[in-house]
């Protein structure tokens, strides 16, 4: 079945469980593409990266709200709860601002997420300081590329229409 009229190969990747409208089998129609960004993505959420697991995908999370991706809130949501963070952060992700539940090392990395997302050019020294209250040079050139690629990649699923597959099931809350 097409996303928005395109359909293709999948290229080998498994993605059954994915339901029709997938990343991989719409990414099929570009495998170099593809696995540019794939490996992109390795480099960036690895095991020895100087942002903890959790952080990583508390922004992804964040940055795919933002951009109203769907699939990418779904599946980043489902590995945030993977990454052992308690499913109060996650339903209070987008009232981040006005919840206790966030340190503060959090809180500055969702705002730097959010300038970056949203206008980048608004990034000014007092926001820079903050971070580097808690991140090191080398910590915050990964930050801000994890946020440059979650939003390459929300954009791009977003564009597509691909949906949100079921692999986080939260209740939505009511108000």
């Amino acid at each position: 079945m097409p996303v928005r009229g395109i359909s293709g190969p999948s290229f080998g990747i498994n993605d059954a469980n994915m339901g029709p409208y997938s990343t991989p089998r719409c990414s099929g129609r570009a495998p170099k593409v593809f696995l540019g960004v794939a490996f992109l993505y390795g480099m960036i959420d690895r095991k020895h990266s100087p942002l903890y697991p959790g952080l990583r995908s508390l922004v992804t999370v964040r940055v795919s709200q933002l951009n109203g991706c769907r699939f990418c809130v779904d599946i980043n949501s489902a590995t945030l709860l993977k990454r052992g963070v308690p499913v109060g952060k996650v339903e209070a992700l987008d009232v981040w601002q006005q919840s206790a539940v966030f340190s503060d090392r959090e809180r500055v990395a969702l705002e730097y997420a959010e300038a970056v997302t949203l206008r980048s050019d608004a990034i000014d020294e007092r926001l820079m300081e903050r971070l580097k209250r808690y991140f090191d040079d080398d910590a915050i050139v990964e930050l801000t590329a994890l946020i440059a690629f979650q939003n390459l990649s929300s954009k791009f699923n977003s564009a597509l229409g691909v949906p949100a597959q079921g692999f986080c099931q939260i209740p939505r809350r009511e108000g």
